[in-house]
């Protein structure tokens, strides 16, 4: 099963609320499991480069099938750069996004950027939590 639309659209919200609550601005993205766009937003006032690193960091998730913060030590290593090389270079393996992962299959992942490392990766769990 795909994720839809409403379903992209409630964890970006989701994510949106916690950096509400941690008093944070923030981009939060949504990306299918080929890693391809859904649904972003950018908060009032949150960094521009923010909304590049909430997709990136989206895509490396649903690459590799966990948060983007376990690929971080990985980045260099051959495989992982040479995916990210031949993906076009999309991906941001920094911490900060998590999968979404239903009955078994990678769906998609959430990404977020703009706060702390931690704390993007805590409003994308948040998000995903929405589902």
């Amino acid at each position: 099963m795909a994720i839809t639309l409403e379903e992209a659209n409630r964890i970006v919200e989701g994510a949106l609320a916690q950096a509400a609550e941690f008093d944070i601005k923030i981009s939060a993205a949504v990306v299918d499991g080929g890693g391809r766009l859904i649904a972003m937003q950018r908060m009032d006032g949150a960094i521009w480069a923010s909304a590049y690193g909430c997709q990136g960091k989206a895509v490396a998730s649903a690459a590799f099938g966990r948060s983007s913060g376990e690929m971080q030590d990985r980045a260099t290593q051959p495989t992982p750069a040479g995916i990210n090389a031949a993906s076009g270079g999309e991906m941001i393996m920094g911490q900060g996004a998590v999968p979404i992962i239903r009955n078994g299959v990678i769906e998609g992942a959430c990404g977020v950027g703009g706060g702390s490392s931690q704390q993007d990766e805590d409003c994308a769990k948040a998000g995903v939590a929405k589902l």
